[in-house]
């Protein structure tokens, strides 16, 4: 089946034709029941597409653009939701209690100013989706009672390389591509964007600059905001466009593209941007480095990334995360470490690398590598582009590759792990070094203590909740902690769970001094942290830059600023 004729699920992640049988199901079912102790009574179905209640779209398009518009079921519920573990919950049970009325298929940027004028006229909210894989309610609907409906912009359509400027080595990318479709246009080129978050099959450059997406790798290109050389965005104010002018760098004023990046929808729609590329680098190595203690390599990490090495990937993971994936030996921490070049061998930082972690404890594994002529490097050339963080420094090997597959298959075993009864869920934030250890330590016992009082299971012992830490970016100033929590939920109340243990994450990140998103963005789900995180007067300047931009509120409410009254 062509990608063209592939339809994602209403619900989960991924297609349609990826959902598991049954004997996958029950695999899954029996590993949950010996890696986490977990017994799983029941395996339930999702409720399918024809049998979820959906009311009447309140809205119909305009005659002559009636073909920008689509009313149809799966399209409308498959916009109602984003991806994150409350979202698959509810999606799996059949709850969507906020679907857009319509959903729009601009293919220009003329088009995205009509549907804007439209809705505007219509006194709808307007809700820009790319690959709809918000984990923090970016996508859903959820705009209280002051609009009279609501359209959700799906900016897929828009999906080319527009320009590519060999010279300067940049491309000018409409927002709707996703990673593999950008990727299969630059590699005509001989280039690569080099941006991977998890999201990366399907996720647009678009989202990626509207929420400050974070990529693979780990240390100096870490965020979409280091390959953003302009963006072109347009507002529902008469049509007005913002278009930055093209620069390496600029020293007048704030700049433009920094305020739409991040600005998750709320102040324009980005219809496409100017991005740095980069060289496909052909030298690559990797090697795995176990710790007894997961402190002992924190401080290893810290050292790396002080040293100047700036390896493309120095992913920690503690005894429990390692566990989860089966990346480590036993009871270890994990250091996941590589470099990358598109010009030279990576040998020496390695070998460097390594004496660093060996001075704090680390026992390095085998090192993998592959240069240009290798068989791996022939075999991999023509699939990089398409599989997308596949493409990382990473080479085949053990732990190392055991952990690149366990990373991007784990969206997809959430769906099943739903299906089994257990809560899984994610969050992520950043601190400085200093602060790391208390930090850690206060979100670990939050997190713990909250999944025990809505899960009513024991915080230690067996049966208690899994609550793993990664390192997914590192700064010579501090870490990027990743939680994953993994527990058994009560079928029927997991969205209460979840809201429980959020909540108690949130505290802990907000209280610690930490922030409250690295890359996930802030969204529905994380605005009240957020507003304690944001100084009061760049708050209100932003309310200013959205009721200028935005005079009727119709861009995205309730992310970043309240909606209409406080626009």
């Amino acid at each position: 089946m062509s990608a063209e004729d592939r339809r994602l699920k209403h619900w989960g992640w991924g297609y349609e034709d990826q959902q598991p049988d049954r004997g996958t199901l029950e695999g899954t079912a029996r590993a949950v029941h010996e890696r986490l102790g977990f017994e799983v009574e029941k395996i339930e179905d999702p409720v399918p597409l024809e049998r979820i209640e959906l009311p009447e779209p309140r809205l119909k398009p305009p005659a002559e653009f009636e073909s920008l518009f689509s009313s149809d079921r799966h399209d409308r519920i498959s916009h109602g939701l984003g991806k994150a573990y409350r979202d698959v919950v509810r999606g799996f049970r059949g709850e969507f209690e906020h679907p857009p009325d319509l959903v729009a298929h601009p293919e220009s940027a003329e088009d995205v100013d009509i549907v804007l004028s439209f809705a505007a006229d219509a006194r709808a909210a307007a809700i820009p989706f790319g690959g709809g894989t918000s984990v923090v309610g970016g996508v859903e609907p959820r705009v209280g009672e002051d609009y009279e409906a609501t359209v959700s912009i799906d900016m897929r359509r828009m999906d080319q390389v527009i320009e590519v400027d060999d010279v300067s080595r940049a491309a000018c990318i409409q927002a709707g591509a996703t990673g593999p479709a950008l990727e299969e246009q630059l590699r005509a080129h001989g280039l690569t964007l080099r941006h991977f978050p998890q999201s990366f099959e399907f996720s647009t450059l678009g989202g990626w600059i509207a929420t400050r997406a974070g990529g693979h790798f780990a240390t100096l290109l870490t965020h979409i905001d280091d390959l953003v050389e302009s963006v072109r965005a347009l507002t529902p104010a008469g049509g007005r466009e913002w278009s930055s002018r093209r620069l390496p760098g600029s020293g007048a004023g704030p700049s433009p593209d920094r305020l739409l990046l991040g600005s998750e929808g709320a102040l324009g729609v980005i219809v496409d941007a100017w991005v740095r590329a980069q060289e496909r680098p052909r030298w690559r190595i990797s090697c795995g480095v176990s710790f007894d203690d997961f402190g002992r390599g924190a401080e290893a990490v810290r050292a790396l990334s002080q040293s100047g090495l700036h390896p493309s990937n120095c992913r920690l993971l503690d005894a429990t995360e390692s566990a989860t994936t089966g990346a480590g030996p036993p009871g270890k921490a994990l250091l996941v470490l590589g470099f990358e070049s598109a010009h030279h061998p990576v040998d020496a930082p390695m070998r460097t690398a390594l004496a660093v972690v060996r001075e704090h404890g680390g026992s390095p594994g085998e090192v993998s590598s592959r240069g240009p002529g290798s068989e791996r490097e022939r075999d991999d050339s023509g699939a990089q582009a398409r599989k997308g963080a596949h493409a990382v420094s990473e080479a085949e090997g053990d732990p190392v590759n055991a952990w690149r597959h366990a990373f991007l298959f784990a969206p997809y075993l959430r769906d099943s792990l739903v299906a089994c009864g257990v809560l899984s869920e994610t969050f992520e934030t950043a601190i400085t070094w200093d602060r790391f250890p208390e930090l850690h330590a206060g979100i670990t016992e939050s997190v713990r203590r909250a999944v025990a009082e809505a899960c009513g299971g024991p915080a230690e012992g067996p049966g208690s909740p899994w609550v793993g830490c990664r390192f997914t970016h590192i700064y010579p100033d501090g870490p990027a902690p990743y939680y994953t929590v993994l527990a058994k939920a009560r079928r029927g109340s997991e969205v209460a769970q979840w809201d429980a243990v959020k909540a108690a994450a949130s505290e802990a990140i907000i209280d610690g001094g930490a922030s409250i998103t690295h890359h996930h963005a802030v969204g529905r789900d994380h605005r009240p942290w957020y507003d304690a995180q944001r100084p009061e007067p760049f708050a209100d300047a932003l309310r200013a830059a959205k009721a200028e931009l935005d005079p009727r509120g119709i861009l995205n409410p309730g992310v970043l600023i309240d909606p209409v009254t406080d626009a």
